[in-house]
């Protein structure tokens, strides 16, 4: 992620930011991500019960909307 992106990530979240618990920034959800990663695990450690492995942010899809994003069916289609 380069400085740029992570400059215009901050203040985009802190626009559609709803609330804090701790060290979670809960969010709006109308921001698309485009993620890429190079495998899937299963994990405890997380609500959906999926990792993502060396998941990392590609670009923000502005031309989908969050009703088009995948869903954590289609991950775990995948896994």
């Amino acid at each position: 992620m380069t400085d740029e992106m992570l400059a215009w990530q901050t203040e985009r979240f802190l626009q559609l930011e709803t609330g804090r618990h701790g060290h979670v920034v809960a969010l709006r959800p109308e921001q698309v991500v485009e993620v890429a990663f190079d495998g899937i695990q299963r994990s405890p450690r997380y609500p959906g019960g999926l990792a993502l492995r060396f998941a990392r942010v590609l670009r923000y899809r502005d031309d989908k909307t969050a009703t088009e994003a995948d869903t954590m069916d289609t991950v775990r289609s995948l896994a």
